[in-house]
């Protein structure tokens, strides 16, 4: 997402808006293509949730692009075993899927196109990309924005804990009858997803490929997020619908693409911008930890890298992915290509 996004968002604030142990045993006895996890050389392509600005300790170039040493890219490579030479981090804050492609100017350098960096030799491949092609923290804003005059004006719940009419003051900038600007973003982004994809396989024919969902970054409950995200209830679910067609859109053309698909939005959930500060994936407008607001902090950097892992296969002896506990869709996806033992999770 934008690099401009803390300062877009903080001068709209400034305006007065507000347990398992598994054991993996192969099916065959030895390692097949299909059951061992790919290794490198790695490539991790994306944009700002991807590198994690603000997170420290930053590295790489070009410094604008925000990339931080404990990224889910990162930590994967740490899991993986892989060295310096084997691991490419070109993920770029702001970037789109244009970017992929051409050279992307930030506010400290240039990045080279990023697809630049596979070649025949390249076997891993991780893409999280999309968000800045539907404008999702532009989205944010003009909702932040629209849920100031919504609570300024005294709007909110019925005595029943029903919502109010108009309590998606946002949505209605959207969304008109049929017609559904964000939508329409999103199959934009469709259609330029596809062919980029396509050139990912073209420049890389030997590498697995894994599409990288955006984790959850508001509640099913619209109610609660007023005091972090100063968004209208009802705007927190338009939002929340916005990224679930972004994710399904992803799993679309992964799957078109026969990519793997990287689910990090079922086991974040709960773990959103307006959750407990101890326990969130997601900053919110003002950061309680380092991070860029309404992005993922370490722990969610952690959780993204312990779902790109899940998704490959590559679980360690004792099942703990960086410290958290693996999610219930964890134990489908190993058990999809895998035999595995189940024994109970200490307490």
């Amino acid at each position: 997402m934008k690099n401009s996004v803390r300062a877009g968002l903080a001068g709209v604030l400034a305006c007065g808006v507000i347990g398992t142990a598994i054991g993996i045993v192969r099916d065959d006895g030895g390692s097949g293509d299909d059951s061992t996890p790919s290794k490198g050389p790695y490539v991790a392509l994306g944009d700002s949730y991807t590198s994690g600005p603000r997170i420290p300790d930053r590295t790489g170039t070009p410094a604008g692009c925000e990339r931080s040493d404990r990224n889910y890219p990162t930590l994967v490579a740490r899991r993986l075993g892989l060295d310096s030479a084997d691991f490419d981090d070109v993920s770029c804050s702001g970037a789109t899927i244009a970017d992929l492609s051409a050279a992307q100017s930030t506010d400290d350098g240039v990045n080279p196109p990023q697809l630049s960096a596979l070649s025949a030799r390249t076997r891993l491949i991780t893409v999280g990309i999309g968000a800045n092609d539907i404008d999702f923290i532009g989205l944010i804003k003009r909702c932040v924005t629209a849920g100031a005059v919504y609570f300024a004006t005294g709007s909110g719940t019925g005595s029943g804990g029903e919502n109010l009419p108009g309590d998606a003051p946002c949505r209605a900038q959207y969304v008109s009858g049929d017609t559904d600007e964000v939508r329409q973003r999103t199959e934009t982004a469709e259609r330029m997803l596809s062919r980029t994809l396509g050139e990912v396989k073209r420049r890389a024919p030997h590498a697995r490929v894994h599409v990288v969902a955006y984790p959850a970054i508001l509640p099913a409950d619209g109610h609660g997020c007023g005091r972090e995200m100063g968004l209208a209830p009802g705007d927190v679910t338009f939002l929340r619908e916005k990224e679930q067609q972004l994710n399904a859109m992803l799993r679309r053309r992964a799957e078109a693409a026969g990519a793997g698909y990287v689910d990090t939005y079922e086991p974040s959930e709960g773990h959103d911008a307006c959750s407990a500060s101890a326990t969130r994936w997601i900053e919110p407008l003002v950061p309680a930890s380092p991070a860029a607001s309404v992005h993922p902090n370490e722990r969610g950097e952690r959780g993204m890298a312990a779902a790109v892992l899940d998704a490959m296969g590559a679980v360690d002896a004792m099942g703990t992915w960086f410290g958290l506990r693996p999610s219930p869709s964890s134990f489908r996806n190993i058990r999809a290509h895998q035999k595995v033992r189940v024994t109970p999770w200490p307490r």
